[in-house]
Order: C-alpha cells, then sequence, then structure tokens
C-alpha cells in the first residue's frame, strides 16, 4: 500500500492564486515577489469521498419560510437605502473605505441607533481599545444599555463572546485585525482572512445574526486581502470621499438582497456623522446675481439625481504651452468638450489657461455634465453669465451634436423641484406624456425646457455666445 505523499504549491500572499511551480509574479493579481511556497498534504490514493449525514433535509422552495430574511431598519436611513430597505437576519456585510474616512464612525453610529431600538449589539473593535470607542461614543452619543463593547483580536474569543451576549448584530472592526489561533499567518494575512471571514460567515448564518466587517483598502482603493473575501460576504459596501471635504458617499457594490445603483449621502462632523437627505445645497452655490463662468449640471448618482455646480475659468497664458487644471472633473473630458468649442463654436483657447472645477467637492464622471462644463467655459471667455436658475443637461459628441443622457425626467424633475426656472437638454423628436410642447420647448412641472440640437444652439439659447459689453450688475 503506497504511503501518503507530500506534494508543494506555490501561493500568492497578496491574493491566495496557486500554481504547480513557482514564478516570480502573480498571475492573479499582477504582483511581483508574492509567491511562495506552501505545503500541503496530498490527497488519499483512492480519491473518493464519503457521504456525511445531513443537518437538515431538503424541501420544496415554496415551502421555505422568508420571514426571518426580512429587511430590518438600521436607523441611519441614507444606509437602509443603500442596503434596499435595511440589515438582513443572518447576512453578511462587508464596508470598505481608506483611512479616516470614516467607517467606524459609521458603524459605531449603526450600532448605537440598533441597541436604541432594543436590539441587543456587539462591537468588536480590533484597532483600539475599549476606552477610546467610549469617548467616541460619549461624542457621538452611542451610549446605550443594549449596545456591549469588546476589545478583542482573537477568532476564537470573539465566538466566546457572540456566544455569551447572544446579539441580533455584530460589528466587527476590523476583519483584517482579527486573527485564528492554529492558521499560519499573521492577522491581515491571507490564510487568515479567509479563515476568520468563513468563521464569521458560518456563525452568522447559523445563529442568523447580522455581521458587518470592516475592510481595508490597498494604495490602490481595492479591498485588501484575498478576492474570496467579497464572494464570501453577502454585501460589499464602499464607503469613499474627499479628506478636505466632510461629504461621503457609500456604494454598493454587490448586494444579494437589493439593488446596486444606490448611494447614501452622509455629513462626517466633529459630533459623528448625520444623513444628509438632500445634498444638493452641499455642491450648489447661490448667488445673489448673474455670475460668469457658472452653470449646474444635473448628474445621476445610482439612481439618485444630484445637482452640482460646474465653475470655469479662462485667462491669457502667459507661457507656450496653456494650462488645462481640473478639481473633481475628468481631463480628458474637459480637453474633448475645449476642442468641440474650439472647432464648432468658434472659442479660440489655444493661448488661453483654462481652469475647471465643481462645488464642494464634488466628483462628476457622468457623461450628462459635458453640456455644464461647455457652457461654463464658454461664459468664462466671453464674460457673458448664463441665466439666473438654469441647468444644462446632455453629453457632447465630437460633431458638436448633443446626445441624449439617461433618466432624464428624474432629472428635471429634480431640477424642478429646486426651484430652477430653466433646462437646456438635447433634442427629442418624441413626445413625453403629460408634457406640453411648443416647438423646440415644454414645461415640466413649471420648467421650462428649451430642447437643442448641438452645442452652439445651446449657447445661443443661453445668450453665452458673444462677449458682453457692458459691466456685469452684481446684486447686492
Amino acid at each position: 500500500m503506497a504511503g501518503s505523499k507530500t506534494r508543494s504549491t506555490y501561493r500568492c500572499s497578496e491574493c491566495g492564486w496557486s500554481t504547480a511551480r513557482w514564478v516570480g509574479r502573480c498571475g492573479e493579481c499582477q504582483a511581483w515577489g508574492s509567491v511562495a511556497e506552501v505545503a500541503a498534504s496530498a490527497a488519499g490514493s483512492s480519491g473518493r469521498t464519503t457521504a456525511a449525514p445531513v443537518t437538515q433535509a431538503a424541501v420544496p422552495i415554496g415551502q421555505v419560510s422568508a420571514e426571518r430574511a426580512g429587511h430590518q431598519r438600521s436607523g441611519v436611513p441614507e444606509l437602509d437605502r443603500v442596503l434596499g430597505g435595511g440589515l438582513v437576519p443572518g447576512a453578511a456585510v462587508l464596508l470598505a473605505g481608506e483611512p479616516g474616512v470614516g467607517k467606524s464612525t459609521l458603524l459605531l453610529e449603526v450600532a448605537a441607533r440598533t441597541a436604541a431600538a432594543r436590539q441587543r449589539t456587539l462591537y468588536v473593535t480590533g484597532e483600539e481599545s475599549a476606552a477610546q470607542v467610549r469617548l467616541r461614543a460619549d461624542r457621538t452619543g452611542g451610549i446605550h444599555d443594549q449596545l456591549y463593547l469588546a476589545a478583542e483580536t482573537d477568532l476564537g474569543a470573539v465566538l466566546t463572546h457572540i456566544e455569551q451576549v447572544r446579539p441580533s448584530t455584530v460589528v466587527i472592526d476590523s476583519v483584517q485585525t482579527i486573527g485564528a489561533s492554529g492558521v499560519d499567518g499573521v492577522p491581515g494575512g491571507v490564510t487568515q482572512v479567509k479563515e476568520v471571514a468563513q468563521a464569521l460567515v458560518r456563525m452568522a448564518k447559523s445563529r442568523n445574526v447580522t455581521v458587518v466587517m470592516i475592510g481595508h483598502v490597498t494604495k490602490d482603493g481595492a479591498i485588501a486581502g484575498p478576492r474570496v473575501l467579497e464572494h464570501l460576504v453577502d454585501v460589499v459596501l464602499h464607503f469613499e470621499g474627499e479628506r478636505n471635504s466632510r461629504f461621503r458617499m457609500l456604494r454598493a457594490v454587490k448586494n444579494r438582497f437589493g439593488p446596486v445603483d444606490e448611494v447614501g449621502c452622509f455629513d462626517l462632523g466633529p459630533d459623528g456623522i448625520r444623513t444628509v437627505e438632500d445634498p444638493t445645497g452641499i455642491f450648489v452655490e447661490r448667488h445673489h446675481g448673474r455670475v460668469p463662468g457658472t452653470c449646474v449640471a444635473v448628474s445621476m448618482e445610482g439612481r439618485r439625481p444630484m445637482l452640482a455646480e460646474v465653475q470655469g475659468l479662462v485667462t491669457l497664458s502667459p507661457a507656450e504651452r496653456p494650462r488645462r487644471t481640473t478639481s473633481g472633473i475628468d481631463g480628458s473630458r474637459l480637453a474633448m468638450v475645449l476642442a468641440v468649442l474650439q472647432q464648432h463654436c468658434g472659442l479660440r483657447l489655444h493661448q488661453h489657461d483654462v481652469f475647471a472645477s465643481t462645488v464642494g467637492g464634488a466628483r462628476l464622471s457622468d457623461p450628462g455634465a459635458d453640456l455644464a462644463l461647455a457652457v461654463a467655459v464658454a461664459s468664462a471667455h466671453f464674460v457673458s453669465a448664463p441665466p439666473a436658475g438654469v441647468v444644462a443637461l446632455g453629453e457632447i459628441g465630437l460633431s458638436g451634436e448633443l446626445r441624449r443622457v439617461r433618466d432624464l425626467p428624474q432629472r428635471l424633475a429634480e431640477a424642478a423641484r429646486l426651484g430652477f426656472a430653466m433646462a437646456v437638454v438635447p433634442a427629442d423628436p418624441g413626445t413625453a406624456q403629460g408634457v406640453r410642447r411648443t416647438g423646440g420647448e415644454r414645461t415640466v412641472d413649471g420648467m421650462r425646457v428649451v430642447e437643442v440640437p448641438d452645442v452652439a444652439s445651446a449657447l445661443r439659447a443661453l445668450h453665452v455666445d458673444q462677449r458682453t459689453k457692458h459691466a456685469l450688475e452684481v446684486v447686492e
């Protein structure tokens, strides 16, 4: 009878990819020098797997009760919006984000709101001491009798706390700091993260407990650790925001219980984190008069329309190569818009520095903001302010035409709700139900909507296609 043999395999310490021979570069994550040899016992000579007793017999899917898997409110409306209604019992949720973005503050708020609803909650911290978390809870008003706190870094101790407290929700801060005894590697390594995540997911499913884990990210913004971590959990959330801004956005990357095209808005302040149900005021500056070089766009963040002000500045350049500087706007989109303005609208900007920015730290990646960017630059160049209370929507093509954008009715409805009087949009030969048309104009919820076929027509409709001869009047 042949004895058992030991074979060697090679595994990447960054992503867990394995191969039969050593290579200098991982074939999965492309990291250099991360593949090392690991020993694994070979399978038995028979290669057979024996049948095991089942814990519960299989039943028709129609007889399975779905009552225990319903959404439960977390007490944070914007989080419930992203999750599709709330936290699901037995679900494993992974929240990732850059250091200092407010992940721990957000989940401490969730734990406090859950505890305030008389649901026992356990907050496990592996990065801070219990006293440090208590200080943050005092500052944010998160002290409740049903909120339990434990500072642990050992997986066995964490499972023991869960057994003793018997909570309905468990927060792990963070999964990379928890280590499992008897498993090779240090906490945060591939093997350790997989073992810890699998144990927590098994516990969540068996006890019908909601587990929310904080995950670290790499310098590229990807979730640190093996990719299998994202496959194990039910929900993957990304928490993001600029360091010099208090505004934060929560996005769902994976969600087995709801949509993945919703976003949540938060305001991170010294007294904790608060939900922002109407973020338009952060990204739109209310001017007292008409100001050249400004225009408002309506972008779609998931299924939520958000208004953002685009500002442009055009000055004569003292250098041979003019500068093109952006903040919150993709530089390649600005270069394309400038080329279209020069080719099809007669703007000569080859000797001018052009600066384009957004208000409040907003990041515009929606092509529907192209027209607002073009109007802002043209208005700054001609020193001609567009009419007050105007929004511009449309994607610009290289031939100067305007293309329709998705969810246009929702964008127009949001602009009308916020009191804007006029919108410039791409022309559409169709007629929407409930909209009165008069030539190239129509009315939506009392807001005048002007349809134009190209960028040049949009600039003429807004009277920013030529330089004004009088000084700008500023209303005090």
